[in-house]
């Protein structure tokens, strides 16, 4: 048996040689690709978002996530913040403080986020800020309500962009203070928010118009459907007004019941919310008119082009009308990206130092996040239900404007309540 001849050699030699280059040209591009995107997984900032991404808070949540989506792609569009694109991952807490703080650590100790941000319930909420104080990490709540977030445990790694019970409260006396009431009943929710909303309306209240009186209260546990006891307790008291503490999936709960019982009818009530989007959408027509709310947005207050300009890329983008979590979500991602403009640099000290104080345009005027306790100071629009031919839903009526100044809780009493 011969050998090949020396020339094929050479030949097989060069092909061999001719493969090895081009495999080691894919190898190396193969290997570039790969340092480029995990340079700009490593470059880009990230944020990490705990929220309830199932059940009835979706209602509330699904919009906090798509205002921000909506905003931040605009930023990233134009290059992102210096030099780099702001990304984001979700972790679903499904309303439990135990998983939210399970899903917060993994996000900061694997996932290396740069801040988190979140939660819708206040449990999760005050669960998050103690971690994040811990671990030295900023964190931005946008929705939970508790008073005790930038109140009492308020603390430097903590921001609200949403307005909490303490907020709601003195906003809601305002108005009601205007009204001819004397005889409040308080019922509600039996847990934190329910209480504590409660408690900053009536309080409040009695400030502002000495006569008003509590002639009773009644609570319920949290995801009562059946409110046909206590509505028949209400009435036999015969009180003016009705304060109804109720949040989350309670709010519509409540109403359908007030409707079909043609509570409404009989005595006015209040929910704070209860004149926003997401309470008025689910029911579509079939909402009770006539009860009193409050809220941080409207897509049709105020009339401005802003507002206006806002709803409008909201609808195109997602097909339906912003509820108030839209906006929260759009003021996180201006102010994520301004505070990073600002401080120069991903770091998180200065990232902290740069959110204090700051202040951005929004649909709703100009917002602040307040230096002292890290508490965005949003207006407030006290209103009643009413039908409206332009919409399938409920609107609201009689609306007024509370600017943030008037109802916040001074810086002196926010330390006061800290020291304690």
């Amino acid at each position: 048996m011969t050998g090949p001849e020396p020339h094929a050699v050479g030949i097989h030699k060069k092909e061999g040689e001719t493969v090895k280059k081009f495999l080691g040209v894919l190898a190396a591009a193969a290997a570039l690709t790969f340092a480029v995107s995990a340079g700009f997984a490593a470059d880009a900032i990230k944020v990490g978002f705990v929220d309830t991404y199932t059940g009835p808070a979706t209602a509330y949540t699904n919009d906090v996530l798509d205002g921000f989506k909506l905003e931040i792609g605009k930023i990233n569009a134009k290059g992102g913040v210096l030099g780099r694109k702001i990304e984001f991952v979700t972790r679903d807490d499904k309303y439990k403080p135990d998983i939210g703080l399970t899903m917060a650590k993994e996000l900061v100790l694997k996932e290396n986020v740069d801040l988190l941000v979140g939660t819708i319930s206040s449990a999760v909420a005050l669960a998050v800020s103690d971690l994040a104080k811990k671990e030295k990490v900023p964190f931005i709540v946008t929705f939970a309500k508790s008073d005790k977030i930038t109140g009492s445990m308020g603390h430097r790694y903590v921001f609200s962009i949403s307005e909490n019970s303490e907020m709601a409260g003195r906003a809601a006396a305002k108005g009601l203070a205007k009204k001819p009431y004397t005889k409040y009943w308080i019922a509600g929710d039996d847990y934190e928010y329910g209480h504590s909303i409660a408690n900053a309306v009536f309080s409040h209240l009695s400030e502002l118009n000495p006569k008003v009186q509590k002639i009773g209260e009644s609570w319920w546990k949290e995801g009562e459907t059946d409110f046909t006891p206590y509505i028949t307790q209400i009435l036999a008291a015969k009180p003016d007004f009705v304060i109804v503490a109720t949040g989350g999936r309670g709010m519509v709960n409540f109403q359908k019941a007030a409707q079909s019982t043609g509570f409404n009818k009989r005595v006015p009530f209040y929910q704070h919310t209860a004149i926003e989007l997401s309470t008025l959408s689910p029911q579509g027509q079939n909402a009770p008119e006539g009860v009193y709310g409050t809220a941080n947005y409207l897509f049709y207050f105020p009339a401005t082009k802003e507002n206006q300009a806002f709803a409008d890329e909201f609808k195109k983008a997602y097909n339906r009308q912003p509820k108030i979590g839209a906006l929260y979500g759009h003021l996180l991602a201006k102010f994520v990206a301004k505070a990073y403009q600002k401080a120069g640099k991903v770091d998180k000290e200065k990232f902290i130092d740069a959110m204090e104080g700051m202040t951005l345009d929004s649909p709703v005027g100009p917002m602040e996040m307040r230096a002292c306790d890290h508490q965005v100071a949003l207006p407030m629009f006290f209103g009643v239900t009413k039908k409206s031919p332009q919409y399938e839903h409920l609107v609201a009526g009689d609306v007024i404007s509370v600017p943030g100044k008037e109802y916040l809780p001074s810086c002196a009493d926010v330390m006061k309540t800290r020291a304690k």
